[in-house]
């Protein structure tokens, strides 16, 4: 009778251990909404994300890890599986579609907002325009009144992409044309330099860290001038909708993971109506734009004095 207790009570011991192991399996488990993930993001659109990280965590048990790196290695990353999920100014090429195809990937590819690059100038200086021509001049190693400098953030960026294509000149290794790292350093070296021209991304004056806002401050974003047009543009909101502005870009997030995860919940939560307020507050232009609540009051109550 005792060793048929004994083994009774092993096996009900081995069971509650089983399920206690199943649970916390369980508990571990990554789903659309609850769970761990780590998300790749171009560095030029990292405000905006970091934005819509801290809502989205608020909302639900997740934990999304943020890390930011330069467009050409974000999309290096992807091709070779050591990038799951990613948020990038620019959908992928058909030749990057097609090596994923070769895979049996489908990555799932979502718009969620429209920014752009913009110039910057340091604040000392009256001077608030600049057109596109005279860039492509100073690129191409010509002299041009009111340029000492350009400054870009990373060789590899997307924003030395977006300017290569739109200008047609590949951004050279030249006197007087510099790259750093991030962003943020191209800022802070335009707010210390009269006469330098920097290129970044426009949430990073939209919505910058609080340490950065003074050094913000002392910069000037600059309406732009496209060649063959007569207007300048300044990067309002207004005119990125209106695609008015030469530099505006697309943002994405796109989804390798394959399953039914954390990159299709905060894809989700980015194009829905909380992730779609959220840009439109920020300053840039929402996909979709989020539906306003009007109350209509039959009688009107005056305020009272």
């Amino acid at each position: 009778m005792n060793k048929l207790v004994k083994t009774i009570v092993g096996f009900l011991l081995l069971t509650l251990l089983f399920v206690f192991a199943c649970q916390k399996k369980n508990d571990n488990e990554e789903t659309i909404i609850k769970g761990k993930a780590t998300l790749y993001v171009d560095e030029s659109i990292f405000p905006i994300v970091e934005d819509q990280q801290a809502v989205f965590e608020t909302e639900y048990d997740a934990k999304l890890k943020l890390i930011t790196k330069s467009e050409a290695e974000i999309i290096n990353g992807l091709l070779n599986d050591t990038v799951k999920i990613a948020v990038l100014p620019r959908k992928l090429s058909n030749p990057e579609l097609k090596a994923f195809n070769s895979k049996k990937i489908n990555p799932k590819i979502t718009p969620f907002a429209k920014d752009a690059v913009v110039f910057i100038r340091n604040k000392s200086s009256n001077d608030t325009l600049i057109a596109m021509q005279d860039v492509i001049s100073f690129m191409n190693g010509n002299t041009v009144e009111g340029i000492k400098g350009l400054v870009f953030d990373n060789p590899n960026s997307s924003t030395v992409r977006l300017l290569s294509e739109v200008s047609g000149v590949k951004i050279p290794t030249q006197k007087n044309i510099y790259s750093f790292k991030t962003n943020a350093e191209v800022i802070k070296y335009v707010a210390e330099n009269n006469g330098m021209i920097g290129v970044v991304g426009i949430d990073w004056l939209f919505q910058p860290p609080l340490e950065m806002q003074a050094v913000v401050d002392k910069t000037t974003i600059l309406s732009v001038k496209a060649p063959n047009k007569n207007e300048y543009v300044f990067p309002s909101q207004d005119n990125l909708a209106q695609g008015n502005y030469p530099l505006a870009r697309d943002l994405y997030i796109i989804n390798c993971q394959g399953y039914s995860g954390l990159g299709m919940g905060f894809a989700s939560f980015l194009g829905g109506e909380r992730g779609q307020r959220i840009v439109l507050k920020s300053g840039l232009v929402p996909v979709r734009y989020p539906s306003r609540k009007i109350k209509v009051r039959n009688t009107i109550t005056k305020d009272k004095n």
